[in-house]
Order: C-alpha cells, then structure tokens, then sequence
C-alpha cells in the first residue's frame, strides 16, 4: 500500500477509538474491555478492526507484522499525548487508559478474523486438494492392481508394478486423513455406520495384511470374553491400522506386537496395541492425539515416512464418533501400549 493509503487507514482506526473514548462506559464494560471482551455489535469489531485484518492479509503481511502495527500506532499516540500535556489530569489518565483498552480490543478482534481467513484458506485448500487429487490416485491405483492380475514373467516389472499400486495406495491414504482433517476443522463429526461385528477377527484380518509385507514382524493376537461390538467396521480398522503400522515404525524388531481383545465387560470392549522399544517421553503424550502431531522422532530411522502427523488425530476422532475413548501409557519398562474403550450400544 502507498503511504497515504496506510495513512488513511490509520485515520480510519483512530476515529473508531476516538468515537469509543465519548462512548459512556460502566465498570464491567471497562473491565471486560481490557480482557479484550468488547462488546460484539460494536462498529469498531464489525468494520475498522477487520477490515484491518482483511487488508492486511490480502497484502501479504504476517500476523506479526500486522500486530505490530497496532504497537507503533500505540506507541506514537500516547507520545504525542503525552508531549501535549506537561501535567496529566485525573481524566487525561482515564483516557489513556480507555484507548490502551481500545486498541486491545482492536488487537483482539484483528486477530480473531486474520486466524478465522487464513484457517478457512487452509480448510478449503485441503478439501479441493483430497477431492482433485482422488480421481487421478484412483487411476493409477487400479491400473497397477489390472497389471498386477494381468501377470508378467519379468520379476523386475512386477516388483515395479507392486511398488505402483502400494505408493498409490499410501497417497490415498493420505488425502482421506486431510480430507477428515477438513471435515473435522468444520465441526463435523467423522461419519460412521454401525454393525454388529468380531472385533478379534478384525483384528486379526488387519495384523495379516501387515504380516504379508513385514515378514520380519511378528504378530500376536488375542482375545477373552465377548469379541462382539456394534461399530464401523471400515473406519475402525483404519484406527487399527494406524495402531499396528506406528508399532512396526517404533516398535523393537526383535520383540512381537502384540493385540489384545478384553470384553468381559458388559457394557464396553478395549482393544489394546503393545510393543517394546524407546517409550514416548511424557511431554509428547501430552499433545500425540493432536493435528499435525508426532509421537516421536523418528530421524534416526531408516526410510522416509508416508505420514502426515495426522494419523493418531483422526483415530481419536474417528473413537470418539464411536462414543468411545482411545489413550496411551509409554515407558521404559513396560514399552507403548494404545488402548481403546468402546461401549457396546
């Protein structure tokens, strides 16, 4: 913007707060002001603050620089005020307190509406790329699967071939995490459509397609009591998989994995996924099931990972769509172990 453009602007800015200073204000207004809780039908949140915001977002400044602007417009106001009054009266003080409250509550409103543009960007950028992208995936997915029964004598072709269609397989994958990731920073809830299944035997039919790929792991599964449960039998064993591929990335080579169905309990079923090796530290635990999270380093392993940090994210949202509950314990004695607690109605 030219200087007389950003100027302007500043005018705009200083006619709101000035227009808030004559406005009568009460002492729980005040003090609501100053925790930047002004009141939401005013004009100063509805115009000059988020305009603000929108220009200088569609200018390119970062939220830094944005909010810096509201120090030096601060800054040189309260000089010139003070330059201006050699003896601060009673009321001098009041105003000044009442345009630091002002400019708070512009700070706060700026933002709130730069972070609500720049995570609605990111939502719609997700959803358009998972959507864009899902058709092309799709081709060459079934293109390698067509090659893959077609047959070939060149061992070399076929091992191509299969490299094609789990790469494939990876990427879609990974654009149905964002696409759940977009769904979810919408406020809705992942979608799920309950049956009445054998949960053991999902599991089981989940630890065999890991065993057809990682014939150095080895698997343990078992259940006791009632393996039945009412769930989503798709959207669960995407949860298992998850489960089951981080205890192969971070897991001990030289120890199983081992899963253990409980339903003894009546009213709920836990599934439990353990594995020895280098425990979780006690901080990251704390935020794992978060977006955009990982569970541990991992740049002194071999390989590049496929992931996203969203995986253990959209489990969790994917548990709780289920009314259940998903959590961890890590440690050096007794290793990781997830477990997840499911109601049976």
């Amino acid at each position: 913007m030219s200087k007389l453009a950003l100027e302007d602007h500043i005018v705009d800015l200083l006619g709101f707060v000035a227009d808030d200073l004559e406005t009568v204000q009460t002492a729980r207004e005040q003090f609501d002001k100053s925790r930047g809780d002004g009141p939401l039908d005013s004009a100063f949140s509805q115009s000059a603050a988020e305009l603000h915001a929108a220009l200088r977002l569609a200018d390119g400044f970062d939220i830094d620089q944005m909010v810096s602007e509201y120090r030096a417009l601060r800054a040189s106001v309260v000089k010139q005020w003070v330059a201006h009054h050699r003896s601060l009266a009673e009321t001098d003080i009041e105003d000044l307190t009442r345009f630091n409250e002002a400019i708070d509550q512009a700070v706060t409103e700026s933002v709130a509406h730069y972070t609500k543009m720049i995570n609605d960007s990111r939502d719609l950028f997700l959803g358009v790329l998972g959507h864009d992208l899902r058709n092309p995936l799709g081709a060459v997915s079934m293109g390698a699967q067509w090659m893959e029964k077609s047959g070939t004598t060149d061992a070399k072709q076929a091992r191509v071939i299969s490299e094609i269609r789990m790469a494939a397989d990876r990427a879609t994958q990974i654009l149905n995490d964002l696409l759940d990731l977009t769904r979810s920073s919408f406020g809705t809830q992942i979608p799920v459509t309950k049956t009445r299944i054998d949960i053991a035997a999902l599991c089981q039919e989940i630890a065999d397609e890991f065993r057809a790929v990682n014939a150095d792991r080895r698997f343990e599964v078992t259940h006791e009591g009632d393996p039945l449960v009412s769930c989503d039998p798709g959207r669960l064993g995407q949860v298992l998989s998850n489960l089951m591929g981080n205890a192969i990335q971070y897991g001990d080579v030289t120890t199983p994995i081992t899963v253990t169905v409980a339903g003894n309990d009546p009213d709920a079923l836990t599934i439990n996924v353990h594995n020895l090796g280098s425990p979780i530290s006690p901080e990251a635990q704390k935020s794992i099931f978060q977006s955009w999270t990982r569970g541990q380093d991992v740049g002194n392993l071999s390989g590049h990972s496929t992931h996203l940090g969203l995986g253990l994210y959209i489990a969790k949202l994917i548990v709780e769509a289920h009314g259940g509950e998903i959590a961890v314990t890590s440690n050096e004695q007794t290793g990781t172990c997830f477990s997840i607690r499911l109601p049976r109605r």
